[in-house]
């Protein structure tokens, strides 16, 4: 009987141990994605930022991490090549493929926001297999950008798909107007408060 409660409670232990040693693991995750953003921020070459912002530039804000804001969604692929055509920023216009529906549950809440992918014969190396997720929330305007936020989400094998808030990031538009930036559509306003990743600057 002893032995059976000491398996019992080290099944116990080490199930605690493993859960945040996966935590830890997503934490480094975002701190590194952040760290990866800083650094590009900071570039004169890659920077967004005017030469006078660059001068005092410090770091991005940002929400501190949450797990609670690191969702897997349920994925649906679209059935047939459907375009979606962007309203940006400088009032120009940009399709990308629209590719499939998340759908998840937050603050007691179903929710779903459609992904694109870029139809763009240039891609970014390293981003072939990544999705565009551009939304909006509650906090816009207040203590995030007041034109929403973006995420990069990779393309999932199977019918479920993470979305992790802890890295959303501004368009460039927050920091310039020299940039054209798609506007997030009407389907991806989200009716909560999405308090993690960026802030406003």
């Amino acid at each position: 009987m002893l032995i059976l409660i000491n398996r019992f409670f080290l099944s116990i232990s080490l199930c605690f141990l493993l859960s945040g040693v996966f935590a830890q693991s997503q934490s480094s995750d975002v701190l590194a994605f952040r760290e990866k953003l800083n650094k590009n921020y900071a570039d004169p070459d890659k920077s967004p930022l005017s030469k006078e912002k660059l001068q005092e530039f410090d770091g991005l804000p940002f929400f501190p991490v949450d797990e609670a804001y690191r969702i897997e969604a349920t994925f649906q692929k679209l059935p047939k090549v459907d375009l979606h055509t962007f309203k940006t920023s400088d009032n120009r216009l940009r399709d990308y493929e629209k590719y499939g529906i998340a759908t998840f549950t937050l603050d007691g809440q179903e929710m779903q926001l459609t992904l694109f992918k870029s139809i763009s014969k240039v891609i970014t190396p390293g981003y072939e297999n990544s999705l565009f997720l551009p939304f909006t929330d509650l906090t816009n305007g207040k203590e995030t950008y007041g034109g929403g936020r973006y995420m990069d989400v990779e393309i999932p094998e199977g019918d479920s798909i993470v979305l992790d808030f802890n890295k959303s990031y501004n368009p460039y538009c927050a920091y310039s107007t020299n940039y054209s930036c798609p506007i997030p559509p009407k389907e991806n306003d989200l009716p909560v408060y999405i308090k993690a990743g960026i802030k406003h600057f």
